[in-house]
């Protein structure tokens, strides 16, 4: 039976980086035999220019229909005088709450083949493979009450609610450790605990979470400090489990660690399995069209969609190592050649589609 993957190209870069993936689709259903259906639809400023709404009712549908989504980018600045509501952005976070999209996972790995992109001098960072859980559905981005208000002397006040129940904080705690478990079995939840009230709960409901997984080491950290260690000494970490903002934060700047936001997947899982799978890198609007975008995240974000909701690991592994092979030959695209030859999105796409039929 067919898998079906909602295809959401998106905006700017979206379209470009997005059809290099659906390349690697048509090859892996000729070559190796993967039955998918595929769907396209509008989201974000497509979705507004199409139909007037960032999360059209019909892309919402597909995407409940389908077995996974594979997402592109959103946004750009000729959205930005739209309502709150309207814009792009809005689209997306509409999407993870309607599907229930709580697991955001963030692979910050760096190829060896771009040690020397990295910030960081090469024995900090070689070999770095961790993996960040941030929860995505919770926290201080859809905390009620939230807004903007006139105080007494017509001056304006913003403020936001940052607020976790039980069991939020426990579902995102219990993939954390089941993640943990696959891998080197460490994990440090990053919260700030010292300060907010949330995050003491945070911290008592991981702990008490962790006695189901007497195997996991499990550290806690403060954002402040986890940050700085993320520069000082990222290899101590494995995996990381944290809330939305600091989540949103941390993997940032776990991806500069890498050399190039570009080189980064992420997938956002419901309790069953199925996700959303998306660079971490925006849109890109000043770029759009030139050809000049970084496909291999979106790439590996397809990898991520094949491991882990449509549980076809070994076509998964034959895409990482395909994006490894093109690696060792040369191929760089703009944002990770370091001065030297560059080539194309769709060149970098095809060299990426070659080294896959090799290894059929």
């Amino acid at each position: 039976m067919s898998a079906r993957i909602a295809v959401l190209a998106g905006d700017g870069i979206g379209p470009e980086i997005v059809a290099e993936a659906l390349k690697l689709l048509d090859c892996l259903r000729a070559d190796f035999g993967l039955e998918v259906e595929l769907d396209a639809a509008a989201i974000g400023g497509a979705g507004y220019d199409q139909h007037g709404d960032p999360l059209p009712q019909a892309t919402l549908d597909l995407c409940r229909a389908a077995d996974a989504i594979l997402f592109g980018a959103i946004g750009g600045p000729t959205y930005d005088r739209l309502e709150r509501d309207l814009r792009p952005e809005r689209g997306l976070l509409r999407l993870r709450a309607e599907l229930g999209l709580f697991s955001n996972l963030r692979p910050a790995i760096l190829y060896p083949q771009l040690a020397e992109a990295s910030s960081l001098k090469n024995e900090l960072v070689a070999g770095l493979d961790i993996m960040i859980v941030r929860e995505l559905v919770g926290g201080i981005y859809f905390g009620q009450p939230r807004g903007i208000r006139e105080l007494e002397g017509g001056e304006r006040q913003a403020f936001n609610t940052m607020v976790y129940a039980e069991h939020e904080i426990e579902r995102i705690a219990r993939s954390a450790f089941d993640i943990a478990m696959l891998r080197n079995r460490k994990l440090c939840s990053v919260d700030k605990a010292n300060v907010l009230e949330v995050s003491e709960l945070w911290r008592e409901v991981v702990t008490r979470v962790a006695a189901d997984y007497p195997d996991v080491e499990l550290s806690h950290l403060y954002v402040d400090n986890a940050s700085m260690q993320l520069v000082r000494a990222p290899k101590q970490f494995d995996v990381i489990v944290t809330s939305n903002l600091f989540g949103d934060i941390l993997s940032d700047t776990a991806a500069m660690l890498t050399g190039s936001i570009g080189m980064l997947p992420s997938a956002s899982l419901d309790a069953g399995g199925k996700g959303l799978y998306e660079p971490v890198h925006g849109s890109a609007p000043d770029i759009a069209g030139k050809g000049l975008a970084n496909p291999l995240a979106t790439i590996l974000s397809l990898a991520m969609l094949l491991r882990y909701s449509l549980k076809q690991a070994r076509l998964a592994g034959r895409i990482e190592t395909a994006v490894g092979n093109v690696l060792n030959q040369g191929f760089r695209t703009l944002d990770i050649a370091d001065g030297g030859h560059s080539v194309s999105t769709a060149e970098m796409g095809d060299a990426v589609v070659a080294a896959l039929r090799e290894l059929a």
